[in-house]
This record gives structure tokens, sequence and C-alpha cells, in this order.
């Protein structure tokens, strides 16, 4: 078992016909939270609960979904399992969970009209609650995602979810990241792209940063539709304003995995939950934090099956 598990349940809902799905982190004590969006496109839900100056304490779940604007509905079903398995806050007329969450573009991959509804966050939380254990790749929010779009659908490759744990001696920190980029994933272990743009004719991948420069005049959108999304989860204690900051931080991770990261078309958000049981330093919590998310999002992409065009990194490596 997995440190995180102690406090935190990970469930996951894919539709693998539709390629879509949610993947939900749920935390039925309430954690503090935090958050932090870098992306020029975002879809959220309850973002500004989580800014330092408001109130809201505690956070009980967090949604990640495919669907685009259509997937924040999952955060629906979630906030009603826990209310039925009264979990969140007790106003003595009922339970209010405090349900954050995030959906990136998948609308392009398999069914269009099929995106994680209500049903779907229900059936998530499910799974978290039965133990499910966490599947890397095309599963949950990383069904139907894919990176290095810029060069069109046909030359893009198969993004994925992943989720990678950091540890110092007592000290953990987990990160879950759907990787649904504009631009290319990078693996700085092998100095390397292991997924991106292509272009017909090459062999190898990884074009993003060049295509955004040859076509520097171009202020149109030149593929729309994507968003690296994810939570990361420790046991350290920090207060609202140090989650929040240490959220912000957390995009170094994409920022080494990603090429380019944060551009206009990408709606790039991490949440960030801190479980308050042991101190620790910031800038420790923050190293692992950062390193965590990078390799979520190489193990995510290194997990992605092939599907359609989007040919993934194990056939690209496979046949290189």
């Amino acid at each position: 078992m997995e440190e995180y598990q102690e406090f935190f349940r990970i469930g996951q809902y894919t539709d693998g016909k539709a390629m879509t799905g949610c993947t939900v982190i749920l935390c039925e004590d309430g954690v503090t939270g935090g958050v932090s969006v870098r992306g020029g496109s975002p879809n959220t839900r309850d973002t500004d609960a989580l800014k330092s100056e408001n109130n809201r304490k505690f956070v009980h779940g967090v949604t990640l979904s495919g669907g685009s604007a259509f997937g924040l509905a999952a955060n629906v079903g979630v906030v009603e399992f826990l209310e039925e398995n009264k979990i969140g806050r007790d106003m003595g007329i009922t339970f209010v969970p405090n349900v954050v969450g995030a959906s990136l573009f998948d609308l392009r991959i398999g069914q269009s009209d099929v995106r994680p509804d209500s049903q779907a966050g229900r059936k998530a939380c499910e799974q978290a609650f039965s133990g499910q254990l966490f599947q890397s790749g095309n599963y949950g929010a990383g069904t139907g995602c894919s990176v290095g779009t810029i060069n069109g659908e046909k030359n893009a490759m198969k993004g994925g979810i992943g989720l990678h744990t950091m540890r110092h001696e007592k000290l953990w920190v987990t990160a879950v990241i759907a990787v649904n980029a504009v631009g290319d994933v990078y693996d700085e272990t092998i100095g390397k792209i292991i997924a991106g743009a292509r272009k017909p004719g090459e062999s190898r991948v990884g074009f993003s940063e060049q295509l955004f420069l040859e076509h520097y005049q171009n202020e149109q959108a030149l593929f729309d539709g994507n968003t690296v999304i994810g939570c990361v989860m420790t046991n350290a204690t920090f207060s609202k304003a140090k989650m929040n900051k240490l959220a912000d931080i957390s995009h170094d991770g994409i920022a080494r995995a990603i090429r380019p990261a944060h551009t206009t078309y990408d709606g790039d958000t991490l949440f960030v939950l801190g479980a308050n049981q042991i101190e620790a330093s910031f800038e420790a919590v923050s190293i692992l934090a950062v390193e965590a998310v990078r390799q979520a999002i190489v193990k995510g992409t290194k997990a992605a099956t092939t599907y359609g065009n989007y040919l993934a990194y194990q056939d690209i490596e496979k046949n290189s």
C-alpha cells in the first residue's frame, strides 16, 4: 500500500468506447487545499473557494475529468455520493462536501457527444471506496488524452494519466497528472522527447516548439483543445496560503516535462492537498512535489496505448 492511501482514496471511471473518463481523489476527513491555474484555457470548478483570502477551510474531493466544459458535470455525482455517505461539512440538515475540479478537452477522440456526467463521477467514487488499484495510461481522466496536437490529430500522439510518489524519510508527496498537452513530453532522465508532434515522413517526434516558431505571425488558434490537469497530495502540514504557493511551484514539474508548457491553448491546472500529519520545510516539500509531477507526466505518457491515429510512446519506441 502506498503512503497516500492512508489519507486519500483514488477512483477512476473509464469509458473505453467513447474514449473519455474521470478520476477522483477523495479525503473523507477533509484536508487543506490549494490550486494554481497556469494555462490560458482552463475549465475549472470552485477554484475561487481555494484562494487564501476566502473561507473554505477544507477540501473533501478533487475531480479530474475529460469532456471539456461538459465534463465538469462529473463533479455533481461526486458531491452527491459524498453527501449520501455523510462526508463533508455537517450543516445539521445535511452534509455539504467541498469538491473542486478541472476538466480537459478530449472531444476529438472517440465519441464527441459522450462526456463524463454525474453518473461517471459517482462510479469513480464507488471505485475509490472499493479499493480500486490506480491504473496509468488510458484510464480515468487520461482515457482520451493526447499530446503534440499543434500539427493536427493525424500527427499527434497519445497521452494518459500517471501517478508517482516521492519520499524522504517520513515525508511523502504523490502526484496524479492527466497529460493532454498541446506540446511535447520530455523525459529529462534520458534527455529525450518521448511523445509529441510528428511530421509526415519523419521518424523522430517532438516538433511543437519548432512549429510554434514557424507560425509566429499566426494569431489564430493553431490547435485548440488540450490541458494538463492534476492533483498533488502530501502528508505535510501547511496553511492554506502555503498550499496555494505549493500548487504554484508544482507547475515547475509541468515546465520540466512539457515543451512548451502553459500555452494559450492549454488550461493547465494543479490542485494540492495536505493531510496535515507532519511538520516539514516548504522547500523540502516543493522539491518532492516538482519531481513527483514531472515523473507522473512521464509515467502517464509511457503507459498510454495507441488509439486510432494517436500513436503511443510504446509503439514509437518499439519501431525505432
